[in-house]
């Protein structure tokens, strides 16, 4: 913001002293909530209570004119009120309704308010920590947007229809020749057009190695974020991206993909081994030819982006640095120069647009190839989708941070965990079915994260008539055909 450009340039201004009128010491109570948000969120920690009966001069001892703000809590049309206002000359005066204390939003709003009259004292400090707050309720504001859409009759209608109808696309029924089978996308050899191929995201969800669940529209919600970001980043670096004629189905150009996932990271965190924190926990203070301070903790910033490419190799992946890569042959420098600066600038704008959403891009992981007939380097596979990004909602971050907490998320990991609870999912045989209601609350909050991420409303209309006039996997057929 312009405030906290300028906040060198501005004198350091202390807010004034916030003094609390209160009826009774059940209305002081109040007062302990309202002070633990001015303190926290703005930084004002003079706060102090006095009676609403004591006689003005009293109430203003010691108070010099231009040093303090007077909050008077009563209910409207409180007698108190007009005694008040009419006596307090010279130290400005606001008024909140008590009657109002029961909301659940009555501190942060009573703080926020008196925050913007202290602000008048020049606090360029003060002024920026309104701005914050503002861009953080702003970014909750989507949040619950989001989440109450997608928590509607018309979604939980949809997504039950597609569970008990199992019109889940899984990818079994296309009848489609020369399918290569994925653990969530399969691709299709288009025989007539050898320069090009059919990706089929379907509905399967993986885990452990294995297929834990048919999760509805999930397929859909993949595809079509990846077509968003294709679209969004295409002036960075082209992409393989030709078209997509059907929600599930992307028609790309075939590449020669290198063998390097490029990973970028903003944040201290993970939990694989080839993560950056399970690397730090672990004493590496040097990550892929990146040096990492001291005393860093989970969840923490990076103070700057990293990328952090891992090798895809058969018995593992592991972390290389970029010096590494070109030494040990998996790229050559100029291809490697290419893909990185292109991450790295894909990345920014993906973290740039995830903000505005109420997001942040925590990190994620993106593939570039050589298209075969041109040789130009293009990026391929997915970008940004819920499956290859990390997002948590920005709106918390700050507040969970500094309380010790896991940033907040639109948590997928429940299903996971339900498995891990009910049986050994590496070694078992066979595993039992997910729950019905957690598969419909996974594929909500799929469908939930594409439409905060796109800001675009999530289309059940062509998927449902497709459902109930043919097969849903005959009209994916169709579409590659056609295309």
């Amino acid at each position: 913001s312009n405030y906290s450009k300028k906040k060198k340039e501005k004198s350091k201004t202390m807010p004034p002293r916030v003094i609390f009128l209160v009826p009774s010491e059940a209305a002081a109570e109040l007062v302990e909530g309202i002070a633990q948000v001015l303190l926290k969120k703005f930084g004002i920690g003079d706060v102090t209570c006095r009676s609403s009966g004591a006689p003005l001069e009293r109430m203003l001892m010691n108070v010099a004119p231009g040093t303090a703000l007077l909050v008077l809590l009563c209910a409207p049309g409180d007698a108190i009120a007009a005694v008040v206002e009419k006596e307090c000359k010279t130290v400005p005066l606001i008024v909140l309704d008590s009657t109002t204390s029961k909301a659940a939003s009555f501190a942060a709003d009573s703080a926020r308010t008196i925050a913007k009259f202290c602000s008048l004292s020049g606090s360029a400090d003060l002024i920026a920590a309104l701005e914050q707050v503002a861009v953080e309720q702003e970014q909750a504001d989507l949040v619950l947007n989001a989440q109450l859409q997608t928590k509607s009759p018309l979604y939980s209608r949809n997504i039950a229809l597609a569970y008990d109808n199992g019109t889940q696309i899984t990818g079994d029924k296309l009848g489609l020749p020369d399918r290569k089978r994925g653990k969530v996308r399969d691709r299709y050899e288009i025989e007539s057009k050898p320069s090009i191929i059919a990706l089929v995201t379907t509905d399967r969800q993986s885990g452990f190695d294995r297929q834990l669940a048919l999760v509805p529209f999930k397929g859909a919600v993949l595809n079509l974020t990846s077509a968003f970001w294709f679209e969004q980043t295409k002036s960075i670096i082209p992409n393989h991206l030709i078209s997509v004629p059907h929600p599930y189905v992307s028609i790309v150009k075939k590449c020669k993909p290198f063998p390097i996932e490029f990973v970028v990271r903003s944040y201290m965190t993970g939990s694989t081994s080839t993560s950056i924190w399970k690397n730090y926990q672990d004493g590496v203070r040097v990550y892929c030819g990146h040096p990492l301070p001291e005393g860093m903790k989970k969840n923490e910033k990076l103070a700057a982006n990293l990328l952090t490419p891992t090798t895809k190799e058969e018995e593992h992946d592991r972390p290389i640095s970029a010096e590494d890569i070109i030494k040990e042959e998996w790229m050559t420098a100029d291809d490697w120069e290419v893909c990185s600066m292109a991450a790295l600038k894909v990345f920014a704008l993906g973290q740039k647009i995830a903000s505005e959403h109420g997001l942040i891009l925590v990190d994620t992981k993106y593939e570039f190839g050589k298209d075969l007939e041109t040789g130009e380097i293009l990026l391929i596979d997915e970008v940004h989708t819920p499956d290859s990004s990390r997002y948590w909602l920005a709106s918390s971050y700050e507040e969970r941070i500094a309380a010790g907490l896991e940033p907040e998320n639109i948590d997928k990991e429940f299903l996971r965990l339900w498995f891990r609870k009910h049986c050994d999912p590496y070694k078992d045989a066979e595993l039992p079915d997910a729950p019905r209601d957690l598969v419909l609350e996974l594929a909500r909050r799929y469908i939930t994260l594409y439409e905060m991420i796109t800001w675009k409303i999530f289309d059940f209309g062509q998927l449902v008539a497709q459902a109930e006039g043919e097969t849903a996997e005959g009209a994916i057929a169709a579409a590659i055909k056609a295309a």
